[in-house]
């Protein structure tokens, strides 16, 4: 029985979608991505310009994006994603079409449409390609999942109420009740 092959797709197919969609490539395979929600976006703004205003205060060197963000994870162009949130401190990684390469803190923010891929297959493929840290936001069960790749130190199960220590930077603890009630 002749086996059935599924179509690669590649960051062309990505660049070809319609105005207005998006889709992410993990191993060639295309997932389509819905708008965000409200809180979603509330989430995202709050997280960005606290780590964005982290990073100015302590002169850092390190930059800081949101969705719609490309990150062409593996270098190859196989493999896409837009994480929520990027944090990037190897400039040479950067370039006008977006990083190449693994950011070194990735944040998601779960809406019930992405929970299997957030805690499965890009969990797999942020640790494998090299980020430092990533987060899992989860909006319904107001809990932020800490994964500390560099060290394991860190790695952790954190509600919205709890003080989140970041693992690339030491002085930054995020908590998210409060940025949620400014």
């Amino acid at each position: 029985m002749p086996q059935l092959h599924e179509k690669v797709y590649t960051v062309e197919d990505i660049y070809a979608l319609p105005d207005g969609q998006r889709g992410e490539l993990i191993d060639g395979r295309m997932y389509m991505m819905a708008p965000p929600s409200t809180g979603h976006q509330r989430i995202s703004s709050e997280l960005h310009g606290t780590i964005y205003n982290f990073i100015k205060s302590k002169n850092g060197t390190c930059d800081v994006f949101a969705a719609p963000f490309a990150v062409f994870l593996n270098k190859d162009d196989i493999n896409y994603v837009e994480p929520d949130i990027s944090v990037i401190c190897d400039k040479t990684k950067l370039d006008e079409k977006g990083c190449n390469g693994a950011p070194d803190w990735v944040i998601e923010i779960v809406s019930p449409s992405t929970s299997q891929m957030d805690y499965g297959i890009k969990l797999f493929k942020y640790r494998t390609a090299g980020v430092r840290e990533y987060w899992i936001v989860n909006p319904l069960k107001q809990t932020v999942t800490v994964y500390d790749f560099e060290n394991e130190k860190k790695t952790n199960l954190y509600s919205f109420d709890d003080s989140i220590p970041v693992c690339i930077y030491d002085e930054l603890s995020i908590n998210i009740a409060d940025l949620l009630s400014k």
